[in-house]
């Protein structure tokens, strides 16, 4: 112990000796400059012309600065506008694309341990790398990317907007969420047992839409396979009618699957896996044919197979339906029937301080709340009769729910546009708010004076928490790895909503005024040579000025002799 805490002292010092060693040599090397200057003629070079071919005692220095043209000087400084510009346009690209700036991530990770700045063997760096990886796990645990309860059909509607318009509104990313998400909901141990199974089972592992969709039919000229009218529902119907009547047949199906592998569930561990499946395939059939007749208007239908499964779920009869959000699409229709009543029963029911939140939830709480003041609110007239108690109560939570999803305002406001909903969504992030504003601006447009409400209050959030990276108000501080994620999930012609606003790095603002005063210079030397001459010299100096005085001082207080013996040595 003895003889580590000796050899982390030698490194403490050794790092500390480096962190100042070149101010030091610097400083060694004037000194050298100075002693030396009598005997390598370093004045009589400066100050006076060595030869005869020169004219008389005429500064060396002078003459080659009166040498120099105007067009020297233009080029000198229009190179360095030119350099720094580049310089600027890469910084740029690299804070657009990365959010952070290329010289300060260089200068900390390579040029700060070179200079001692860091030490990661004391123990304090130790404690501050765990503290980091605390809160890198903390991060990346609020950063889970969440399955869209809301999400579209991939055939009749994502499908349908890229024949349109070209673009493709999934990306990769996104896709192979759901890819995984299928084959933890369809597939289990015991596929190979069947054979259509086992066929399904190797359909949602391919990437090929094509090739999924004709293992599909392979699957169905064996037997009916739920699975298989799922895929064929999800991707080959072109309209929501076709997706329905698929859905029936798959509904038909699993009903029957799961009724078998219900009386076999207790016969082992195979059974049970195979029945965990069975009925996750019923819940995904049952969810799909609720959002069918949402879609097609029977709005009344889909709210009642959106109770039985919300039932089910309080029975603790489907253990992933959670993972559905089943009650995020029943908010939604029931909105759309304009039973705010039942609206309050569901948050009631799911807007528990135990429960994770969304911007469903938070949303529709202060949508609701909004709907009793929103048509009689007037800004001029709050201003001078104060805030009535609803009134108040409807800003606290238009203020909750933009706390929690800051993004959300810009999108029901029409501030942003919108695009279709990814199929996975970052809960806080950009992705939820366009998923939610998707489907639930139109209920707030429904309610007079809930969109103006919210405009002329949802911006006093930001002054209630100033950092809301370091601490939250009714929330944990927002998470700083959204932006990340978001990009992962939103195609590349949306630009992602970033809070908070991330602030110019310090080298992008320094090269874009070098840019700026290096072009001035450039401009001002080619139109006025003479007159910008006469600046440079009296910059020049002006600048030399305290050296001279402190030469002169110091060679008027240290004798001559002194000198003279140090520049013999």
């Amino acid at each position: 112990m003895a003889e580590n805490g000796f050899i982390d002292q030698l490194k403490s010092c050794i790092v500390w000796s480096w962190t100042y060693f070149w101010t030091v040599w610097f400083f060694v090397m004037l000194f050298l400059v100075y002693i030396v200057r009598v005997p390598f003629k370093v004045n009589e070079n400066l100050t006076t012309a060595p030869g005869p071919a020169m004219f008389g005692t005429e500064s060396s220095l002078s003459m080659f600065l009166n040498t120099l043209t105007p067009k020297f000087y233009v080029a000198l400084t229009g190179t360095s506008s030119l350099i720094s510009g580049l310089i600027l346009i890469f910084e740029w690209w690299y804070f657009r694309k990365y959010g952070t700036s290329f010289i300060e991530q260089v200068s900390v990770s390579h040029l700060r341990p070179l200079l001692g700045g860091v030490d990661n063997t004391s123990p304090s760096n130790s404690n501050t790398s765990n503290g980091d990886t605390d809160s890198s796990r903390q991060s990346v645990s609020e950063c889970k990317v969440w399955r869209n309860p809301l999400n579209l059909f991939r055939g009749a509607e994502y499908n349908r907007y890229t024949w349109v318009t070209g673009r493709e509104p999934l990306t990769y990313y996104d896709m192979n969420l759901s890819a995984q998400d299928h084959q933890t909901f369809f597939t289990c141990d015991s596929d190979h047992l069947r054979p259509a199974d086992a066929i399904m089972q190797k359909a949602w592992r391919e990437r090929n839409p094509q090739a999924r969709v004709s293992a599909a039919h392979e699957a169905l000229e064996l037997e009916d396979c739920a699975t298989a009218y799922i895929l064929l529902a999800e991707e080959e119907a072109t309209t929501i009618v076709e997706a329905e009547k698929l859905f029936k047949q798959a509904l038909k199906a699993g009903e029957g699957c799961y009724r078998r592998s219900q009386q076999l569930q207790h016969h082992g561990t195979q059974y049970e896996a195979q029945h965990r499946r069975d009925t996750n395939v019923l819940v995904y059939i049952k969810r799909r044919l609720a959002m069918c007749s949402r879609k097609l208007g029977r709005t009344r239908e889909a709210v009642k197979m959106m109770r039985d499964l919300c039932v089910f779920q309080l029975m603790k009869e489907f253990p992933l339906l959670s993972m559905f959000n089943i009650h995020e699409n029943l908010l939604e229709s029931l909105l759309e029937l304009q039973a705010y009543a039942d609206v309050q029963a569901v948050l009631a029911k799911y807007d528990d301080i135990s429960l994770p939140k969304s911007a469903t939830i938070c949303y529709t709480a202060a949508l609701l709340k909004a709907r009793g003041v929103s048509d009689k609110f007037s800004p001029e007239a709050a201003s001078r009769r104060g805030l009535s108690t609803a009134e108040m109560n409807a800003v606290e939570a238009i203020h909750r729910a933009v706390e929690f999803n800051p993004h959300v305002p810009k999108y029901l406001l029409e501030m942003k546009s919108l695009i279709l909903p990814p199929e996975h969504i970052l809960k806080r992030g950009d992705s939820e708010a366009i998923a939610y504003a998707f489907f639930h601006l139109q209920h707030w447009k429904r309610v007079e004076g809930a969109l103006n409400l919210l405009h002329c209050t949802w911006e006093g959030t930001f002054r209630m928490i100033p950092y809301p990276l370091e601490k939250g108000h009714l929330f944990y501080p927002y998470p700083i790895c959204t932006e990340t994620a978001d990009r992962e999930l939103l195609p590349m012609f949306h630009e992602v909503s970033v809070y908070p606003k991330k602030e110019l790095p310090f080298f992008i603002l320094f090269t874009a005024g070098l840019c700026s005063f290096t072009a001035m210079l450039a401009l001002l030397t080619h139109q006025f040579p003479e007159l910008m001459g006469v600046f440079a010299k009296a910059f020049l100096s002006t600048l030399f000025a305290p050296l001279n005085f402190i030469m002169e001082k110091v060679e008027s207080i240290l004798p001559s002799s002194l000198w003279h013996q140090l520049t013999r040595i």
